[in-house]
């Protein structure tokens, strides 16, 4: 071959060489990523500074050393690396289409919505209006020493309004900060992204050159579509995920990459085809999953959906950070030293906006009663916490990148929002930790200290018995023993020392630490029966934010913050209350009857719940706390007790049966867990093979996907049903039966209304449809349930009632009139003989008279006294009876 035709062959080869060098270094480079990555953590945690701020660091020292051995003369040997390095393609949209969903997907799907909705007003305060008050506080400073348009400087300050209180976070929990303050602070910083993106993307297009300026109101008007056609958006593209996942149940990593799709397709289709936010997309859908999914997905397919999620969010905030850091270099590469003091404006407006929110807002709110209060040292700890990070580099770099913006905005925009990042990371990031303790976050209150000391002495002497047992058990040296207690002893004496030197803690204290504990206690016991697959995740996540809010109250108020958190627990919600309404005046009875059944799985699993609590005041809290402590938690558990066991008793007698129904079930779920265990330890002991373990695990699966579905619940009410389910109207023939419904009125009751009033004039006899009520008559209460009747007493005494009747459960009653109450009773037996009946259990005598005398009647009245009555009732329904009065007894 000729010289001529080898030399395109050998450009080619050196073409692909050189090519396939560029892939094997990048490939290398992105492991040396994460392995930077992983060391990043530990080192953060031995020099106590943020993770974020270490992994920043890494970032700008990889970036400043490719950028020197790229242009040092030293060596070449590095080049290729530095090289590859500097040329990375990081762009905004690398930012904001592949790491920012995995974030705010993960986040969402990890929220505890239910408890944020009881904090909803500060967080969007937080997030919503602190993110317009830096963009505005931040623009109007730089204004008029900038040398900028106004709508420039507020982009500046659209672009650094967004922050990252991962750190302030992470270490509020280290020191068991409030839940509810942290919670405050991690839906902010869900939020806040979406707010700042919104309005950067409102001024980017005034300071873009040649395209025409959009019009404020038109602008304005645009902004609601961004949010709710957003929140559409997710919610829609959610719930077609949750559906298609719950197809292929039975394949877990085919869910878990159906949930890895659906943040980028839905930013892609939000951002690009119907021009919503794709920030509050991907919020929304991953909202939409974590509220749907524990209902539609296997406890096991959640859980382990979750634990991915948190990986993926683990390396893509690591990496954002990194990349981020990157691109420090580059944009700061144009510095002035009349930057700095645009700088310095930028920092302070920033930091005035925060305290502003901070100081002002936020204590305002604490007087309104719509957020919790928020102790200063809390909010110093959250306003220096408040750090700048990746997406604030991300949408700066967006600016850089277009070329339609005037290159001196381009510049300061990069150097401005770089500096600012620069500053939150060394200057906030290095010292917050040390700001905390400074503030005394980190130290134990003088009650949790006193109680330390109390808890290591109770410890140490059922160690010391512990380890006596054991020295006997196995024989030891008796030298050695005496040896190891004499110096266990000598521990064990200075911390008796210490518990009697502290300070003394007071009754109410204890009760509240008691309580506490007892709490937390309860949550345990929820947890176990998720992991045993008695309760479905919906429920325990439910189950989980009831807990949560009982031990919240009990923190702030003590024993009368337990009381009242309990009482609200058993309550019913909003959503109970739109399900009733439905139910009622619609006629649609799924979501009523679904509530109905989480109700009614919820009070079950309370009840046992709270009955295995008390074993753990007796062994565990009694000694710490003393006998006096225990005794009043015994009695504020029993109370609760009670009101779990009437809750769940009148929706018995609403709904006979179905409790049963849902007892029988977790009956089957605890056989099949023991049976599934019982496999295991067969197979940990080596008596059964793995094919037959295995085999013997498939049959319970299949077992529990049977056993796993709720008994429905059918809330389906007609009136002409139910009347035909009363003894007394069960012999009337279909036409006599129609005309008797429409004499009757149906009346809806929810629990606590109030059916009949002491003293009122006797107006109508009630017969119980569905539901149960009491009835006090001198403090002698009695339940009623389905079937039953109440009224008529009062009715033929002749007398006002004496008597209070409360409906105990959503009820459904049908009444009948005083006149058509006689006229029924005069020519129905069936009917006198149940009057009489329920005066004789109520122990209620009768007077004479008050009754028609069936002996009066003709001996051949019993056989004939059926059609008689069905033509009375006739003639009585045929009195030009009013329409049926849906009406509710409230």
């Amino acid at each position: 071959m000729s010289q001529q035709g080898l030399l395109p062959l050998l450009d080619v080869t050196i073409s692909t060489y050189g090519q396939l060098m560029d892939v094997i270094i990048t490939v290398t480079l992105f492991a040396a990523l994460f392995l930077l990555i992983g060391i990043s953590e530990p080192l953060a945690g031995r020099f106590r500074i943020p993770y974020s701020v270490m992994l920043a660091a890494v970032g700008i020292v990889i970036a400043v050393g490719a950028t020197y051995f790229v242009q040092t003369d030293l060596t070449d040997a590095l080049n290729p690396v530095a090289q590859v390095i500097v040329n990375l393609p990081i762009t905004s949209q690398v930012f904001l289409y592949v790491f920012l969903p995995t974030l705010l997907f993960q986040v969402s799907l990890g929220l505890n919505l239910r408890r944020m909705m009881d904090d909803w007003v500060p967080i969007l305060t937080m997030a919503v209006v602190a993110v317009v008050v830096a963009t505005l506080a931040v623009g109007y400073a730089l204004a008029p020493i900038a040398g900028l348009p106004l709508t420039a400087c507020l982009l500046i300050g659209a672009i650094v309004s967004t922050t990252d209180p991962s750190a302030v976070v992470g270490i509020f929990r280290n020191i068991a900060a409030p839940q509810r303050l942290t919670r405050i602070v991690e839906g902010e910083s869900l939020l806040n992204d979406a707010a700042a993106i919104a309005l950067f993307g409102l001024f980017i297009t005034f300071v873009m050159r040649g395209v025409p300026d959009p019009e404020i109101g038109a602008a304005l008007l645009q902004f609601p579509w961004l949010v709710v056609g957003g929140l559409a958006t997710g919610w829609v593209t959610g719930r077609i995920a949750v559906g298609v996942m719950s197809l292929v149940g039975r394949y877990l990593l085919a869910q878990v990459s159906i949930s890895v799709a659906l943040p980028y397709l839905t930013y892609v289709l939000g951002e690009r085809l119907l021009g919503v936010s794709g920030v509050i997309a991907v919020v929304a859908a991953g909202m939409t999953l974590n509220l749907v999914g524990p209902a539609r997905l296997q406890p096991a397919a959640w859980n382990y959906l979750r634990e991915v999620w948190d990986l993926l969010a683990h390396w893509a905030g690591a990496l954002i950070f990194v990349l981020a850091a990157l691109l420090i270099p580059r944009l700061m590469g144009d510095v002035q030293l009349a930057d700095l003091g645009l700088l310095l404006v930028v920092i302070g407006a920033a930091l005035g906006a925060r305290i502003f929110m901070l100081f002002l807002v936020l204590p305002m709110l604490s007087g309104m009663r719509l957020s919790p209060r928020v102790q200063r040292p809390y909010r110093l700890a959250i306003l220096w916490g408040g750090l700048r990070g990746a997406v604030t580099l991300a949408l700066a770099l967006a600016v850089t990148e277009n070329v339609r913006v005037a290159p001196e905005v381009q510049r300061l925009v990069g150097i401005l929002a770089t500096g600012l990042t620069l500053f939150t990371l060394i200057a906030q990031g290095t010292t917050l930790r040390w700001i905390i303790a400074r503030l005394g976050l980190d130290r134990l209150s003088p009650i949790d200290a006193a109680l330390s000391h109390q808890v290591i002495a109770v410890a140490l002497q059922n160690v010391r018995e512990d380890v006596a047992d054991t020295a006997r058990h196995n024989a030891f040296a008796r030298e050695t023993v005496r040896a190891e207690a004499k110096r266990f002893g000598e521990r064990l004496d200075e911390a008796v020392r210490r518990a009697e030197a502290g300070t003394e803690i007071q009754d109410r204290d204890r009760i509240t630490l008691g309580l506490i504990a007892l709490a937390g206690r309860e949550r345990d016991l929820v947890l176990e029966h998720f992991l045993q697959q008695l309760v479905s995740q919906r429920l325990v996540e439910r189950m989980l934010s009831d807990v949560d809010r009982l031990i919240e109250a009990t923190r702030l108020e003590g024993r009368g913050g337990y009381r009242n958190a309990g009482r609200r627990a058993l309550g019913y919600g909003l959503g109970y209350r739109w399900a009733v309404a439905l139910n009622n005046r619609l006629r649609i009875s799924g979501p009523l009857a679904r509530l109905t059944a989480e109700r009614f799985e919820i009070l079950l699993n309370q009840r046992m719940i709270l009955q295995d609590l008390h074993g753990y005041i007796d062994t565990k809290i009694r000694r710490i706390h003393g006998r006096r402590v225990a005794d009043l938690l015994h009695e504020l558990l029993a109370r609760r007790e009670e009101a779990a066991e009437s809750a769940l008793e009148g929706l018995r007698l609403q709904y006979p049966g179905y409790a049963e129904e849902l007892e029988r079930q977790y009956l089957r779920r605890t056989a099949l867990r023991l049976e599934e265990r019982e496999y295991d330890i067969l197979f940990a002991d080596g008596l059964i093979g793995p094919e037959l373990h295995t085999k013997l695990r498939q049959q319970i699966q299949r077992a529990r996907a049977e056993v796993e579905p709720r008994p429905k619940l059918d809330l389906a009410v007609r009136k002409t049903e139910l009347v035909g389910q009363f003894p007394l109207f069960a012999d009337l023939d279909e036409r006599v039966r129609k005309r008797l419904v429409r004499a009757l009125n149906t009346i809806y009751a929810e629990p606590g209304d109030i059916l009949i009033r002491r003293g009122e004039a006797p107006r109508s006899v009630y017969f119980i449809a569905t539901g149960a009520v009491e009835v006090d008559t001198a403090g002698n209460k009695i339940r009623l349930g389905r079937g039953e009747m109440f009224g008529q007493l009062t009715i033929l005494a002749r007398q006002r009632r004496r008597g209070q009747v409360t409906a105990i459960s959503h009820s459904t009653l049908l009444a009948l009139d005083e006149t058509r109450f006689r006229r029924l009773l005069e020519r129905q037996p069936s009917l006198r003989q149940a009057v009489r009946d329920s005066a004789a259990r109520r122990g209620v005598k009768l007077a004479e008279g008050s009754l028609p005398d069936d002996e009066a009647l003709p001996p051949t009245t019993a056989q004939v006294a059926e059609p008689v009555a069905a033509e009375e009732l006739a003639a009585v329904a045929a009195e030009e009876a009013p329409e049926e009065a849906k009406t509710s007894a409230a």
